[in-house]
C-alpha cells in the first residue's frame, strides 16, 4: 500500500500573500508564476505554522501582509520559525487602474503577486523591546484626548442645564474645574458633576504617571545617546526627544540613508501632479505619523527663532509665499533632516551663520 502525499509542493520556492483581518486569514500562494493554492483558515498562527508545515515541506517560504490592527507579532512569529516576512503598508501595495471589486481574497492575490515580482515597499518593524517601551507615548496621546472628550462633556454638562452664565465659553484652566467643586446645584446634577470630576481628575492622574514613565526611558542606556543628540536641538525638549527616539528608533543612519528619505517619511515634503513639461506641486503629503509631524511643527516654532539659518529658512520661504504655515512647515523639514544628522555624524546640534 503507497502512502498518501498531503503536501501540495516541496522543495520549491513559495510566495504566499495573507490578507489579515480579526477571525480568518485568507491566503494565496504562488510558485514558479502561477498560483497553486488558494484558502482560508482561523487567525491563528499554530494553524498556519502547521499548513506550511505539512503542505510545503523544503520549501524557502516568503509571507507578505499589510500592517494593520494587530501590529507586528505575526512577523516576529514567522521570522523566528524561519520563514521570511515582509509587512508591506498598505497605501503602497499597486493596484489595476480598472479594478473595480476589492475583497481579502483580491487582496491575498495582489499580495502574492507584488511578493513574486518584487514589487512591494517595506515597513521598519521595531523590534519588540521598543514597540513596547514605544507603547508609553501612544497610550498618553490616547489619555490627552480623552481628558479634552471629558472637560468638553463637562462643559456641555453646565450649558444643557443653564449654568453657561456662571461658566462662560473660552479658556478654561485648572482653577475654573475647582470652582465646580463649590457650585450650588441640586442633588442629582451634583451627583453626576461629582463623578465627571473624578473621571477627569483620574485621567489626569495616569497622564502624570505616564510623562514619570517617559522621564525614566529617557535615561535607559538604549535610548540614552541618541536622546541626548536630540535634545541638544533648538526647540526640541526632552518630553518630544524621547518621543522623536521612540517612534524613529536608534538606527536612524541604517533607516533613513539620505536627508530625502527622512523628509518624505515625516510627510513633510510637496506632493506633485507632473506630467511632460506642465510642473504643479501641492501641499505635502501628509504621509507618516501626523503626530509626529506635529512635534516637529511645534518645535519648529521655537527653532527658528534661536538658530540663523533656520530663521533665514522661515524669512525665505516666507517672503515668497507670505504664508507662515508653509514657512513653518519648512522649518520642520530641515529641522527632521537635521536630526537625522546629528545621529549620523554623532555630533550634538550646533547653531550656524548664515553666509
Amino acid at each position: 500500500m503507497k502512502k498518501m502525499i498531503n503536501y501540495t509542493a516541496k522543495d520549491k520556492e513559495i510566495f504566499v500573500g495573507l490578507e489579515d483581518s480579526k477571525r480568518t486569514w485568507k491566503l494565496c500562494i504562488r510558485s514558479e508564476r502561477i498560483v497553486i493554492q488558494e484558502t482560508t483558515m482561523p487567525a491563528q498562527y499554530d494553524v498556519l505554522k502547521a499548513y506550511f508545515h505539512n503542505g510545503y515541506p523544503g520549501c524557502k517560504i516568503k509571507v507578505i501582509y499589510e500592517a494593520g490592527f494587530k501590529g507586528f507579532t505575526l512577523h516576529d512569529r514567522l521570522a523566528a520559525d524561519g520563514i521570511e516576512c515582509v509587512v508591506t503598508p498598505p497605501h503602497t501595495v499597486t493596484q489595476e487602474k480598472n479594478s473595480r471589486v476589492k475583497c481579502d481574497k483580491i487582496d491575498a492575490r495582489r499580495l502574492a503577486i507584488n511578493l513574486e515580482n518584487g514589487d512591494f515597499k517595506t515597513c521598519y518593524v521595531p523590534d519588540k523591546e521598543l514597540r513596547e517601551d514605544r507603547q508609553a507615548s501612544r497610550m498618553l496621546i490616547q489619555v490627552q484626548k480623552d481628558i479634552v472628550r471629558q472637560k468638553n462633556r463637562i462643559r456641555k454638562f453646565l450649558d444643557f442645564h443653564g449654568y453657561e452664565e456662571e461658566f462662560p465659553a473660552g479658556a478654561w484652566y485648572d482653577r475654573d474645574y475647582r470652582r465646580l467643586e463649590e457650585l450650588s446645584i441640586s442633588e442629582p446634577l451634583q451627583y453626576c458633576l461629582t463623578l465627571s470630576l473624578n473621571m477627569l481628575r483620574h485621567l489626569e492622574e495616569i497622564k502624570k504617571k505616564l510623562v514619570c514613565r517617559l522621564k525614566e526611558l529617557c535615561k535607559k542606556p538604549r535610548y540614552e545617546k541618541t536622546f541626548n543628540l536630540f535634545e541638544s536641538a533648538p526647540g526640541v525638549g526632552w518630553f518630544t526627544a524621547i518621543r522623536l527616539v521612540l517612534e524613529w528608533g536608534t538606527d536612524i543612519a541604517k533607516r533613513f540613508s539620505s536627508e530625502k528619505k527622512i523628509a518624505a517619511f515625516t510627510g513633510l515634503t510637496s506632493s506633485e501632479y507632473s506630467t511632460g513639461d506642465t510642473i504643479r506641486r501641492g501641499r505635502i503629503t501628509g504621509q507618516g505619523n501626523r503626530t509626529v509631524r506635529a512635534w516637529l511643527v511645534e518645535s519648529a516654532w521655537t527653532a527658528y527663532k534661536k538658530d540663523p539659518v533656520l530663521l533665514h529658512k522661515f524669512q525665505d520661504i516666507y517672503s515668497r509665499t507670505s504664508s507662515k504655515k508653509k514657512a513653518i512647515v519648512a522649518v520642520a523639514r530641515k529641522l527632521a533632516v537635521r536630526l537625522r544628522t546629528l545621529v549620523v555624524t554623532n555630533t550634538p546640534y550646533q547653531l550656524a551663520v548664515v553666509r
